[in-house]
C-alpha cells in the first residue's frame, strides 16, 4: 500500500536527519571555527581526489 511506503520513507528520514545532525556535531567539534568554511570547500569541490 502506498500510505505503508510513505510512512516508511517518512521514518528514514527523520533518522537520516537524526545521523546528519550527529555528524554535523561531532565535524564542527572536529573543525572549530573552521567547521563552515570548511563545509562550504567541501561541497564546492576543492578537496576531490584528482588522479
Amino acid at each position: 500500500m502506498e500510505k505503508e511506503k510513505a510512512v516508511s520513507l517518512a521514518k528514514e528520514i527523520i533518522e537520516l536527519d537524526r545521523k546528519r545532525d550527529e555528524m554535523l556535531e561531532t565535524f564542527m567539534q572536529l573543525a572549530g571555527e573552521h567547521a563552515f568554511p570548511l563545509l562550504r570547500a567541501v561541497q564546492n569541490g576543492l578537496y576531490r581526489k584528482t588522479s
